[in-house]
């Protein structure tokens, strides 16, 4: 089963200049898991409520930060997602484009 989370739009604290530290700036998540689905369902509801309260409540300096964060925090939450994508931008801290960070993740490579 995969689940998408698509433009998970909300305001946190992230980023290392002064500015950034104290004004909310724009986040949004895109996100991508697959997972085997047996019995137990990953409900996607809950996967947004926990990416956005964990970032407002985290406060990182970097996306990069924040992104690791959120793969590790997920899958120790949902054991059973098997790849993960996420995305995260920052559409209004530059006038003339939107910046973001990007990984993937396979954990159904055993080694």
């Amino acid at each position: 089963m995969k689940v998408y989370i698509e433009d998970l739009r909300f305001t946190c604290i992230v980023g290392i200049l002064d500015f950034e530290r104290i004004t909310l700036q724009d986040v949004i998540i895109n996100l991508e898991l697959e997972y085997t689905y047996k019995t137990k369902f990953i409900n996607y509801a809950e996967v947004a409520e926990l990416i956005k309260f964990t970032m407002q409540e985290q406060k990182f300096e970097l996306l990069e930060e924040a992104l690791l964060y959120l793969f590790t925090l997920l899958k120790e939450h949902y054991k059973n997602i098997t790849t993960l994508f996420i995305k995260i931008k920052k559409p209004s801290i530059l006038t003339d484009c939107v910046v973001s960070v990007s990984d993937f993740k396979d954990y159904s490579f055993k080694a």
